[in-house]
């Protein structure tokens, strides 16, 4: 394997390329369903390609991802840039990425298609689930679980031992110090839920 697609042009893509290339790999093209967007990064963008193969989907959204995960067929890796700090005993599941300056400490388990953005920090034992988003400087202390599908955003800081639901969203900035239900949105230092999906 020398050649990696990725499912998605866009900004996240763009990052996604520059991990792959340091890796020492190349970038065969993009995928994306935007016809109107032949080129980027001087790689070609293909349209309706749901058999390429080994990829990697390099889209933002949870939601998207995970749709196009259960339906793509080709062979899915992981993206490790080499300046991220990983434990050993860490395990990453396939299709996600972990990206620069990232730290990833001992014991922690990171689910499929999960990006670790530039500069998280997730510390012992923590439990990623599926599909989640560790957004840039996000940081998450020892033994915290994510639930499937939950948006960490930029700068916020999650305490130790806190269990977070399925579908959260974690406002930029927020410091969470308490569990957080299914599909809540909490905001603020300390941060206290805005709005829950019903």
């Amino acid at each position: 394997m020398s050649k990696v697609y990725l499912y998605g042009a866009s900004g996240h893509g763009k990052v996604i390329a520059d991990i792959v290339r340091a890796n020492g790999l190349e970038v065969a093209a993009f995928v994306d369903d935007n016809e109107s967007i032949n080129e980027l990064c001087s790689y070609p963008v293909l349209h309706g390609a749901m058999d390429v193969s080994p990829l990697i989907i390099s889209i933002g959204s949870n939601r998207i991802r995970k749709k196009l995960a259960l339906e793509l067929k080709g062979e899915f890796i992981t993206a490790i840039h080499p300046s991220a700090i990983l434990s050993p005993s860490a395990t990453i599941g396939e299709g996600s990425v972990v990206m620069q300056g990232a730290v990833i400490q001992a014991d922690a388990s990171i689910g499929k298609h999960v990006i670790v953005n530039t500069s998280a920090s997730i510390d012992h034992d923590c439990l990623i689930a599926n599909y989640c988003h560790l957004s840039p400087h996000s940081t998450l202390c020892g033994n915290v679980s994510v639930g499937e599908g939950s948006w960490i955003c930029a700068g916020a800081t999650v305490i130790q031992g806190i269990s977070i639901g399925k579908g959260c969203t974690i406002a930029a900035g927020a410091v969470v110090t308490k569990d957080v239900p299914d599909g809540a949105l909490v905001a603020g230092v300390p941060a206290k839920i805005k709005k829950t999906n019903s």
